[in-house]
């Protein structure tokens, strides 16, 4: 693929697996549209990034479905849609768990990215790509990611579906495992320290995820035009275990 020709959005691109994003983009020719909540934060992130191509960043709250369609409907016609939305509630022993916060973890992932999806589709080219950034919570069986397989899972159960109704637009997503981001920020820093040990002493590859695999992955998927429905599981082997 020529980057240089190509034109991607990417909601959440000011820090994590969607910045990482846009920085890889930039670096192989693209031009990238960043959307965040808080403008300071983009401008900062955005600011030292290199490459041929380049990257805007624009404030904007994906919750807002009009907002959305202001943005698409000015910013279009694009060829790529990335979606790296995520939010921070929904874990926990499910006899415990909180039913309130994890229809406020779906409300933070589910359905600010099916929004954008939907508000995106008239600014998509036809045949490019819509790319969704769900977790491997949807694909393990662990003790107290109940709640966090529901909520991703809600998003992997369509992509094949979507795939096949949006054809020739091409429908994928990745599945993270442990990423090495600022959403773990919000754990003491011993519960992150030892839990991050325990992965690099369990997974298969020896290490924890970077922001930049993650976006290594959804990079293939948008360049590659023989991929469609597919889930990759970017996880370190996490599924395996």
């Amino acid at each position: 693929m020529n980057w240089q020709s190509e034109k991607v959005v990417v909601l959440g691109g000011s820090s994590g697996i969607g910045l990482a994003t846009v920085s890889r983009l930039t670096a192989a020719g693209a031009n990238v549209v960043a959307i965040g909540r808080d403008q300071d934060k983009l401008d900062k992130a955005l600011a030292g990034l290199e490459g041929p191509g380049r990257a805007v960043g624009e404030a904007l709250d994906c919750t807002d479905r009009a907002a959305l369609d202001r943005f698409f409907g000015r910013v279009g016609p694009i060829d790529h849609l990335l979606l790296t939305l995520s939010g921070g509630e929904g874990g926990g022993r499910f006899d415990e768990l909180d039913l309130t916060a994890l229809r406020r973890g779906f409300e933070a992932k589910v359905w600010p990215q099916l929004e954008a999806a939907q508000a995106g589709l008239p600014a998509l080219r036809h045949d490019g790509s819509l790319t969704f950034v769900t977790a491997i919570s949807a694909r393990i069986a662990n003790p107290g990611t109940a709640g966090l397989g529901a909520i991703n899972g809600a998003l992997e159960c369509m992509i094949g579906s979507l795939a096949r109704e949006l054809a020739p637009l091409r429908v994928n997503a990745v599945s993270p495992g442990v990423i090495d981001t600022a959403w773990w920020d919000r754990f003491p820093a011993s519960v992150k320290t030892d839990l991050f040990r325990q992965q690099a002493e369990t997974l298969p590859v020896g290490r924890v995820g970077q922001a930049q695999d993650v976006a290594h992955a959804l990079q293939f998927l948008m360049e590659n035009t023989f991929m469609t429905g597919a889930i990759i599981e970017c996880d370190g082997g996490l599924r395996l275990l």
